[in-house]
């Protein structure tokens, strides 16, 4: 048997280690477009969302009664005033810093117990979530990642509720909380065909709120190494009170954006 020529050795280990390094990046809803690496190692990803969120729960202001909200999926588009959601990634190996950002701002039809109070009630919420965490590849290969993540949550929510009809009839109040929560959860992507993925990720904590949770789900296509495309659905839920205030809602729906890898 003829013994293989070093070059050839050479040049097959150089193919396997270029194989290895083309693993898929995990970020929610910010798939891999097999990035280019820079000098340093960093590898960048920027994806800014549009979310068609709808609202249901309960709010409350200091000295009025709480209010029931639901705003369904076939309302969404009718409440919606508007939303946004961008997502950012700086990653290094198995290890990785991501911030979201989400706002929202709608309006949606409300009632009190058994309507005595109004006959009618009319809640805008404008509310903003800024995440900023670290990450670590528990599970990777070259079809995708998972990762354990652990973050801080800042939000900041302002509630207008104005009641018609009723013995509260005329009264309209503004109102307004900050708080931060603590939360963990797994991030992830999997990548079918070279084109084709799905990513996602799961979110639960607290701190200034009783709970504070976000899941995600969406399919998306690659379309060169710089661009992506994906379209899912995103559930957000918080529960918090404090003096009188309390905002204990979900905010749900469709998503769909653009990532930019480099």
């Amino acid at each position: 048997m003829k013994a293989i020529p070093l070059q050839a050795i050479i040049l097959l280990a150089s193919f396997a280690g270029a194989s290895i390094g083309n693993a898929a990046d995990i970020t929610p809803l910010v798939p891999e477009a097999k990035t280019v690496e820079t000098r340093s190692g960093w590898e960048f990803t920027v994806a800014p969302y549009f979310w068609a969120a709808g609202i249901s729960g309960n709010v409350r202001q200091f000295g009025l009664p709480e209010v029931d909200i639901d705003a369904d999926f076939s309302d969404i588009l009718d409440n919606l005033d508007f939303a946004f959601m961008a997502t950012a990634e700086a990653r290094y190996d198995r290890y990785s810093i991501v911030g979201d950002v989400v706002y929202v701002k709608l309006g949606a039809d409300a009632h009190t117990p058994r309507g005595i109070l109004a006959e009618s009630v009319n809640v805008t919420s404008e509310s903003f979530a800024g995440l900023l965490g670290v990450g670590y590849a528990l599970l990777e290969d070259q079809n995708g990642h998972l990762d354990v993540f652990g973050g801080v949550k800042v939000w900041s929510v302002q509630t207008d509720i104005s009641f018609n009809g009723g013995l509260l009839a005329g009264i309209e109040r503004e109102d307004s909380a900050t708080w931060v929560d603590a939360v963990v959860g797994l991030r992830g992507n999997y990548f079918f065909t070279p084109e084709v993925f799905v990513t996602g990720w799961g979110l639960v904590g607290g701190g200034g709120a009783d709970v504070d949770w976000d899941v995600g789900l969406g399919l998306g296509y690659k379309f060169n190494d710089t661009i992506s495309a994906v379209a899912g659905y995103r559930a957000l839920g918080v529960n918090y009170e404090n003096d009188g205030f309390v905002f204990d809602v979900v905010q749900q729906g469709p998503i769909i954006g653009l990532s930019f890898h480099f």
